[in-house]
């Protein structure tokens, strides 16, 4: 067995505030953590900020970041985003495309040649390359240049991108495979046919911490139960349905409870609700930690989960969860810990949510059961013996 001694890791943004997506939280985490236990890291990444334009908004160059060096490269600025555009609406609506059509959505999504030419430059000074996620086209030219001592850290969901063909090449590609969940690892298998040996369940490590849970309410002036949600607001992640289905909770059951949210992003509810919903936007570490401890519920309704950090985060703050039926990461998660329900219509979401409310201590205690289950699979001691047993291996 070798020892991957100089690691390079790839992810299209990259910022030391830690306000990106949960992919890019993932692979940062991953790759400082392996810098403090005495790995030679690099971060390879764009100057992008924002995910929606991709502009080049930070300088070229590099920095030294929690002990690892970061290096920034442009953004191919003179990609046909309408190309892109074409060809991802037809993804997302599931008509085929030719390999040829796949190619140029690949070409117009978000690409880096600079950072290309430095792995085909200086690519022998790394013993492995950690790149992710899946679907953008900095990871499927990375993945080309050294496949052999690439892995890919895909944190794959069931969605139209993971059926092209140039993601199929992209699994068949590489050295081996970073998962965040057994279920994740056990799509990736049904869909692209590699053997389990190959991947490794690994997950991301998390501090405990202790949070008041009464700060948020007292802060917020919060009168009334209140069920949270932390992340982006989208249709992807489930929040329509969320807001829609709290409304219906409170006229059906004459309840008075309050929906909260923290993150970023325009919330689409009911106006019936506005009035009982409290949007904080991004806060602080510690308030949302708070936020959660307070909560008689955390609901993650996203059904496109590979892990569900913030779910994590939640069982640490001693709060049940309650997620969506079809989201299998996250239910699984569920079963495994005992820390959460799930709900697949809304008769389910009212049933699971009063049960909640009305069995206090049944619910303190599947958040004591979410907080042991983290406890035992997501510290950092047993996060980085399952990435070096990966990675610490001849290709």
């Amino acid at each position: 067995m070798t020892t991957a001694r100089r690691i390079a890791f790839v992810s299209p943004r990259f910022s030391p505030e830690g306000t990106v997506g949960g992919a890019e939280t993932l692979l940062k985490a991953l790759a400082e953590q392996a810098a403090a236990a005495g790995r030679d890291i690099t971060f390879l990444t764009t100057c992008a900020k924002d995910h929606f334009t991709w502009n080049n908004v930070r300088e070229p160059g590099t920095e030294t970041v929690n002990g690892m060096t970061v290096h920034y490269f442009p953004v191919d600025e003179s990609r046909d985003i309408e190309v892109f555009l074409k060809h991802q609406n037809r993804i997302d609506r599931r008509i085929p495309l030719s390999r040829e059509e796949e190619e140029a959505w690949v070409d117009n999504s978000v690409n880096s040649p600079a950072l290309y030419d430095h792995l085909r430059t200086y690519g022998d000074r790394y013993d492995r390359i950690l790149v992710g996620p899946y679907l953008f086209g900095i990871t499927l030219k990375v993945a080309r240049i050294h496949p052999e001592k690439t892995w890919l850290v895909p944190c794959l969901h069931d969605e139209p991108f993971a059926y092209l063909a140039v993601i199929q090449d992209l699994f068949e590609q590489v050295g081996g495979f970073i998962f965040n969940t057994r279920p994740e690892q056990a799509l990736a298998e049904r869909l692209y046919r590699q053997p389990s040996a190959k991947g490794t369940v690994v997950g991301i490590g998390l501090e405990p911490f202790e949070a008041d849970a009464s700060a948020f309410a007292r802060k917020h002036s919060i009168t009334t139960p209140y069920v949270l949600y932390a992340g982006r607001r989208e249709t992807l992640k489930g929040t329509p349905l969320l807001t829609q289905y709290v409304q219906v909770f409170r006229e059906r059951t004459g309840r008075e409870i309050t929906l909260v949210f923290t993150g970023s992003g325009d919330i689409d509810a009911p106006d019936a609700l506005r009035p009982h919903m409290l949007d904080v936007g991004f806060v602080s570490e510690q308030e949302k930690h708070e936020a959660m401890a307070g909560a008689t519920a955390f609901i993650h309704p996203s059904v496109n989960e590979s892990l569900g950090i913030v779910l994590l985060e939640a069982w640490l703050a001693r709060t049940p969860v309650l997620v969506h039926a079809a989201g299998h990461v996250l239910t699984d998660q569920c079963r495994r810990s005992g820390g959460g329900l799930w709900f697949r219509v809304y008769p389910e979401f009212e049933e699971m949510l009063s049960y909640l409310l009305d069995h206090p201590d049944i619910a303190a205690r599947m958040g004591d059961a979410g907080r042991d289950f983290v406890l035992r699979e997501y510290t950092w001691d047993a996060v980085l013996r399952r990435l070096f047993q990966a990675i610490d291996t001849t290709p």
